[in-house]
């Protein structure tokens, strides 16, 4: 946890909840061990989409369509959503969702490797004016140049769980020994979005760290 426990739950119990049905797939998720976003990461990119009023969204990481359709309810009815899922347990739920949401004119769901997916969206000369990046963590840094090349000038990148509890601020000593890659590659990660000429990043200590980068 990066945050104090007690600041973090009244944080939390400051929110605003979601519609019905985001709140029945967030207690499905909860319930079926399915990773989503923290309550306070959810706070900061609800804010996040309320200033930047984006037109086009690429999401890395569907999982069961909870932050997809989060996101569609707080921007415009002419926002559109691109996601990517490779899981496929996990697409057959999220395809649900966005039925019971109604949003399947709205979201488009693409199965398979982010890897490979990204490469063919920057091939089709693809542009976003924002991504929300939450995935495979020790990939954030492979997938960094696609990332780039699909950003229009000014676009946003929210970058979710990069200090992994605290954990990538320690010494990689501390972890066990199969964590440690995740660690590495998450710093390398870190440095490259703060000191690439590309990039204006923030890191912040926000559920379980996020990143936020502009483009320039």
């Amino acid at each position: 946890m990066i945050t104090d426990l007690k600041a973090e739950s009244y944080i939390e119990s400051l929110i605003k909840y979601n519609s019905d049905l985001c709140e029945d797939i967030r207690e499905e998720a909860v319930n079926s061990d399915v990773p989503i976003i923290r309550r306070s990461t959810e706070s900061f990119l609800k804010f996040i989409l309320e200033m930047k009023k984006p037109n086009n969204i690429l999401e890395v990481g569907t999982a069961v369509a909870y932050s997809t359709i989060l996101m569609a309810e707080n921007t415009a009815s002419d926002t559109f959503i691109t996601t990517i899922e490779k899981f496929k347990p996990r697409i057959l739920l999220a395809k649900e969702n966005i039925k019971r949401a109604a949003l399947n004119k709205r979201i488009n769901l693409l199965e398979g490797d982010a890897a490979s997916i990204l490469k063919r969206l920057v091939l089709e000369n693809k542009k976003f004016d924002f991504i929300f990046m939450d995935a495979a963590k020790a990939q954030y840094i492979n997938w960094l140049p696609d990332i780039l090349e699909l950003m229009e000038c000014n676009a946003l990148l929210l970058s979710d769980n990069v200090l992994q509890d605290g954990d990538v601020a320690g010494s990689k000593y501390a972890l066990v020994r199969r964590n440690r890659s995740i660690y590495s590659r998450m710093r390398k990660y870190l440095y490259e979005i703060t000191h690439n000429d590309l990039l204006s990043s923030a890191i912040l200590p926000v559920g379980d760290g996020i990143a936020l980068s502009m483009r320039r």
